[in-house]
């Protein structure tokens, strides 16, 4: 039989708890005296929002948006005061200036001639054209004026030696009046045509395209019909050159420089004379400068300033269709400054990197010149704004486009300032230099145009020029913007410049009315096309470019 020995401790656990199985619940102490109450914490501020709406035009969403204040009500008014404003945000209303553009209207003048690149189809002539230049309304920041040149032309060439009666152009719409159109960007995005001004002589007569008689910088061109016909006094007579003559026109402009100012008229330059022209704010003129000092309307110059203006005499050697491009006037209003497309043919033909910048005091009538220098020679000055009295922008071009292959096209602008260069009107006539009365600064017996042509090379020529104290005006390294960088611009005249603020660029192209012509003998036309497919038609477009440093040079 088995043995077990029992464990005392376990027999002291069971004991133990048998006995506590039916004990009684003791009393409940006496609760202890409550506490002090402690003091009220501070009553915390409320957090507010405030939103804005914010109108066209404003310098932070140009196109529109919401303003968004936040921060503390420190004064507990239940309103955010501009002293609680902590933190500030915007939602601006998006757009496409700055990445496709946006194109301006157009209607269409006429639609039956022969396409040159679809042959047995037509195309249209549009009115459109609205891209010579352009300049902000002095008086609101959402609208700009923007000016066509003298109407759709095209080269036209009779032969190889120019008769019967002379190379010259074809105009597509001989009565076209060159006009200022006033337009508005739209919270849309759009724009809108408000109205248009044409230009009109000193009489209120609507003025023509057609060019100038010799007489006032005529270069000779013969404007003929789209048939091929010289346009003359009377049609229904043949030509002849005594009794019925070509038409031209002393009034005529070829518009390519426009400035609007603040008390509502216009100044425009164009590349007949060139003439630099004062219109009212109905499109009448009220006063011309130009370089000859034959023309008799230049008697009553300037009546708004009781002066009469002429521009130095060289400013009429220049290359043919390549006159003033740009006009602008100083913050100021007292002061206007043209840049010429390209070279002066001083005398005869000098195709350089030079270009001049006048500018014409309109209280004293005082002159000054100076030289600017292109980055490439026989490129295109076609706008300057002002940024200062003294620093502008400049647009420098090619003809190239960008969209047919053309990977070197440059469409630029530039800061510049003349405050340190060499005014050619104050140069004094010393040893080999002299101020000759038809050909301007002359320096051992050559213009300017002539130094810098006849160098070995254009750094020669400029050289030249420095070594007798002549300094062309300073110039920024790099552009303030490359539109083809910024956009794959795909015009091939970018021609007006709009100065909206100091961070805001507007750029317009000039479309040539959406037509084109071939620079081959009889001139065939065709609608003018943006692609090597010939499928997309050029039309005026506005781009905006933002996030720019348009301040003056310092």
């Amino acid at each position: 039989m088995k043995k077990f020995k029992l464990n005392l401790s376990f027999v002291l656990v069971t004991v133990l708890l048998g006995a506590c199985s039916d004990g009684k619940d003791g009393a409940n102490g006496t609760d202890g005296t409550n506490g002090n109450g402690g003091i009220d914490g501070a009553v915390g501020l409320n957090s507010l929002v405030m939103q804005t709406e914010l109108n066209m035009g404003d310098s932070n969403c140009w196109m529109g948006g919401i303003k968004i204040d936040s921060g503390l009500d420190a004064d507990r008014n239940g309103a955010l005061a501009t002293t609680e404003v902590t933190s500030t945000s915007f939602l601006c209303n998006p757009d496409n200036f700055g990445t496709t553009g946006e194109r301006l209207s157009y209607t269409v003048m006429r639609n039956e001639l022969e396409n040159y690149y679809y042959p047995g189809s037509t195309f249209e002539v549009r009115n459109g054209g609205y891209g010579s230049d352009m300049d902000g309304h002095p008086m609101n920041t959402t609208q700009f004026y923007a000016l066509t040149d003298r109407g759709p032309n095209s080269n036209y060439r009779t032969s190889q030696e120019g008769a019967p009666h002379g190379n010259g152009k074809k105009f597509l719409t001989p009565d076209y009046t060159p006009r200022i159109g006033l337009f508005a960007v739209q919270s849309t995005g759009d724009i809108a045509k408000i109205k248009d001004i044409l230009l009109k002589d000193r009489d209120g007569n609507n003025i023509s395209g057609l060019p100038n008689s010799a007489a006032l910088g005529g270069t000779g061109e013969v404007p003929y019909t789209t048939d091929g016909e010289v346009i003359r006094a009377d049609m229904t007579q043949p030509y002849d050159e005594v009794t019925n003559p070509a038409v031209y026109d002393d009034y005529g402009l070829d518009a390519e420089g426009l400035a609007a100012l603040k008390d509502g008229t216009f100044w425009v330059s164009d590349e007949y004379g060139p003439h630099m022209v004062h219109y009212d704010a109905n499109g009448k003129e009220i006063g011309r400068i130009n370089a000859f000092t034959a023309d008799i309307r230049t008697d009553a110059i300037n009546t708004d300033y009781g002066l009469k203006i002429n521009l130095p005499a060289e400013f009429a050697n220049r290359w043919a269709n390549r006159g003033m491009e740009g006009l602008a006037i100083t913050p100021d209003q007292k002061t206007l400054v043209g840049i010429m497309q390209s070279s002066l043919d001083n005398p005869s033909k000098n195709r350089t990197d030079l270009t001049r910048i006048v500018t014409v005091d309109l209280e004293t009538g005082n002159i000054s010149q100076y030289l600017y220098r292109q980055v490439k020679g026989s490129n295109s000055n076609s706008a300057i704004k002002a940024l200062s009295n003294t620093s502008f922008l400049v647009l420098e071009r090619d003809g190239a486009f960008y969209n047919k292959g053309d990977e070197t096209a440059q469409k630029h602008v530039y800061k510049i300032d003349i405050s340190g260069a060499t005014d050619l009107e104050a140069v004094a006539a010393m040893g080999d230099i002299e101020q000759n009365s038809n050909l301007g600064l002359i320096i051992a017996g050559k213009t300017i145009e002539q130094v810098i042509n006849d160098a070995v090379d254009y750094d020669a020529g400029w050289a030249e020029l420095a070594a007798k104290n002549i300094l062309p005006v300073t110039k920024s390294t790099s552009p303030v913007v490359d539109m083809v960088n910024e956009v794959s611009y795909p015009h091939d005249k970018m021609e007006g410049l709009w100065l909206i603020d100091n961070t805001r660029l507007g750029v317009i192209n000039d479309d040539d009315f959406a037509t084109w012509s071939e620079a081959t003998i009889g001139g065939p036309l065709g609608q003018k096309y943006l692609d090597t497919n010939n499928t997309v038609v050029d039309g005026n477009t506005l781009y905006i470019v933002d996030g720019l440093d348009l301040s003056p040079i310092q």
